[in-house]
C-alpha cells in the first residue's frame, strides 16, 4: 500500500526564490529603470537648455529657416520641417540609387572574383582590396576634389544643349522630363508591374505543372512592354482617378472628428480582444485545456495594456488633436498637410487632359547673369555634392557586396554545378539557373546590412555640403540652438529608414527560404 506524501510537511519556497516572481520583478523591474532613466535624462536635458536661456522646443519646425538649401525638390524652403523634408527626400535619393548600382556593381565583382581568367579575378581583387581599406570619408572627399579641382568651368560660349557636361557645377546628362500626363502613365505602370508579376507566376505554376520550359521572364517582360507603350496613349483613361481621390477629399473634410475618435478606440479594443481570443485559442487543446506559463500571461498582460492605452489616447484631447491634423482640419507646424489636402492635391493631378506624360530633353546652358549655369527646366544636373557622396558610398559599398556574393557562391556545393554541367547547361546557365539561386538565399541577409549601412553612411555628406537632413539639420540647430531636438528627429528619421529596409530585406528572405515539411 503506497502512503499518500504528508503535504504538511512540505516546506513552501520562499517568494524570494520563486523562479516566477525573480522572472516577473527582474522584466517590471528592467521596464520602470528604463522609464525613470529616460525621464531622468530629459528632465536634466531640459534643465540645462532652460539655464542657457533656449528652452527645449519644436517650433523651429514651424519658423522659416532663412536660408536657401544647395539642392532639393524645395530650395527655399518656408520652415524648418520643410527643409527637413528637402533633407530626407536627398537622403533617400543617394539610398535607393545607391542600393541598386551597390547591388549591380558589388554581384559582377563578386563573379568576377571566382573569373578563371587571371587578369579578371585580379582586377576584381585589386577593385575589392583597394575601396574597401580607404575610409568612406576620404574617398567621399576625394570624389568631391576630383570634380571640382579637375573639370573645366562653364564658360559663356558654352550657352546651349549638349549631350553632356561636366564641370565644377557638376554633371548635366539628357534626362525624361516629367510633365502634367506623369500621374496618369505612372499608374498605368504600377498596373503593368502588377500584371507582369501575375503573369510570371502563372508561367512558373505551369512550367512546374507541365514540366517544359514556359519562358516565364520573357512572358513578364512582354507584359509589361505592353503597358509601357500602350500606356503612352492610353493613360488618359486613369483620369478617372481624380474624381475618386475629389470624393475621398470631400470624406475628408466632413467626417466628425468625435465620431472618428470613437471608431479607433473601439478598434484598438477590438484588436486587443481579438489577439487574446486567438492567442488563448491556439493555446488550448482539443479538449479544451490550456496552460499557460509565465510568459504566455505576460504576453496577453501587455496586449491588454496596449489596447486600452490605444484607446485612453484617441478618446483623449491628445487624440482629437492628432486626428484634426491627420485629417487636415489644423495647420502642423504651418504645413498644410493631412488627408483632405493630399486628396486634393491628387484630385487636382488626374483629369483627361493630362497631355504627355515625359519629354526626352538635353542639358542646357543659360547665362541669366555674367555666370553661366545649368538650365532647371531641361536634363539633369548632377551637383558635385550629390555626385561625390554617391560615388563614395556606392564603390564602397560595392566593395563589401562582392565579398558577400563571393563567399555565398563559394557555399553553394560544387556538385549542384557540376551536376548541372553534366546535364548540358552552359556556364552561364549553370550559374544563373542553379548556383545563384542557391546562393542567393545566403546572401540575402548579409546584403541588408550592407545596405544599412549604405544608408547610414550618407550622412557623411555633409563633408561636401551636401543637403541631406544631417546637413539641414545642422543648419537649424547653428541658428535655433536646439541641438537636441534636432537630434532626436535624426535619430527617429534613420531608425525609421532602417527599420523599412530591414522589413523588406527580411520579407524577401522568407520569400527564399525552403520549406519544410
Amino acid at each position: 500500500m503506497v502512503t499518500p506524501p504528508d503535504r504538511s510537511s512540505q516546506t513552501r519556497v520562499p517568494i524570494w526564490r520563486n523562479v516566477v516572481v525573480i522572472k516577473w520583478a527582474t522584466q517590471i523591474g528592467i521596464l520602470v529603470g528604463l522609464l525613470w532613466l529616460g525621464y531622468v535624462v530629459i528632465t536634466q536635458a531640459t534643465s540645462n537648455l532652460r539655464a542657457t536661456g533656449i528652452p527645449f522646443s519644436w517650433d523651429f519646425l514651424g519658423e522659416p529657416l532663412g536660408v536657401k538649401l544647395g539642392e532639393g525638390f524645395n530650395t527655399d524652403p518656408e520652415s524648418g520641417l520643410e527643409a527637413l523634408a528637402v533633407g530626407m527626400v536627398n537622403m533617400l535619393r543617394v539610398t535607393w540609387s545607391g542600393v541598386i548600382a551597390a547591388t549591380i556593381l558589388g554581384t559582377v565583382i563578386g563573379i568576377s572574383r571566382l573569373s578563371s581568367n587571371w587578369i579578371v579575378s585580379r582586377i576584381a581583387n585589386a577593385y575589392i582590396e583597394f575601396f574597401r581599406n580607404i575610409p568612406l570619408l576620404v574617398q567621399i572627399l576625394f570624389w568631391q576634389a576630383l570634380i571640382v579641382g579637375l573639370l573645366p568651368d562653364l564658360t559663356p560660349e558654352m550657352e546651349g544643349s549638349r549631350w553632356l557636361f561636366a564641370s565644377p557645377k557638376g554633371i548635366a546628362m539628357p534626362w525624361l522630363t516629367p510633365l502634367a500626363g506623369r500621374w496618369q502613365y505612372t499608374v498605368l505602370l504600377i498596373l503593368g508591374v502588377v500584371a507582369a508579376r501575375w503573369v510570371y507566376r502563372r508561367r512558373i505554376a505551369l512550367q512546374e505543372r507541365e514540366g517544359h520550359d514556359t519562358h516565364a521572364f520573357a512572358w513578364s517582360i512582354g507584359t509589361f512592354a505592353v503597358f509601357l507603350v500602350g500606356g503612352w496613349f492610353a493613360h488618359p483613361v486613369a483620369g478617372a482617378l481624380g474624381w475618386l481621390f475629389t470624393a475621398l477629399a470631400w470624406v475628408a473634410g466632413v467626417v466628425p472628428v468625435i465620431g472618428l475618435q470613437l471608431v479607433l478606440a473601439a478598434l484598438a479594443v477590438l484588436l486587443a480582444a481579438r489577439y487574446i481570443v486567438r492567442y488563448l485559442r491556439r493555446l488550448r487543446s482539443p479538449a479544451g485545456m490550456a496552460k499557460l506559463s509565465d510568459d504566455d500571461y505576460f504576453r496577453l498582460a501587455v496586449a491588454a495594456v496596449v489596447g486600452i492605452g490605444v484607446m485612453l489616447f484617441f478618446v483623449s484631447g491628445a487624440g482629437q488633436a492628432t486626428l484634426s491634423s491627420v485629417l487636415g482640419r489644423t495647420l502642423w507646424y504651418q504645413m498644410n498637410w493631412g488627408f483632405e489636402p493630399l486628396f486634393d492635391f491628387l484630385a487636382s493631378r488626374f483629369d483627361f487632359a493630362g497631355g504627355a506624360p515625359l519629354r526626352f530633353t538635353l542639358p542646357e546652358v543659360v547665362v541669366p547673369t555674367r555666370f553661366p549655369q545649368y538650365s532647371h527646366e531641361v536634363g539633369k544636373a548632377l551637383t558635385p555634392g550629390f555626385m561625390a557622396v554617391w560615388m563614395g558610398v556606392t564603390l564602397y559599398t560595392a566593395a563589401f557586396i562582392a565579398e558577400i556574393v563571393r563567399a555565398g557562391i563559394m557555399a553553394v556545393p560544387r556538385g549542384q554545378g557540376e551536376a548541372a554541367a553534366a546535364v548540358g547547361l552552359r556556364r552561364g546557365q549553370v550559374l544563373r539557373l542553379v548556383v545563384l539561386p542557391q546562393a542567393f538565399r545566403i546572401i540575402l541577409p548579409p546584403l541588408g546590412s550592407q545596405y544599412l549601412n549604405l544608408a547610414k553612411n550618407t550622412s557623411l555628406g555633409i563633408a561636401v555640403a551636401y543637403a541631406d537632413i544631417v546637413q539641414v539639420g545642422q543648419t537649424i540647430f547653428n541658428q535655433e540652438g536646439q541641438a537636441l531636438a534636432v537630434f532626436i528627429f535624426w535619430m527617429g528619421f534613420y531608425s525609421l529608414v532602417s527599420l523599412i529596409l530591414s522589413g523588406i530585406v527580411n520579407y524577401y528572405n522568407r520569400k527564399m527560404a525552403l520549406v519544410e515539411r
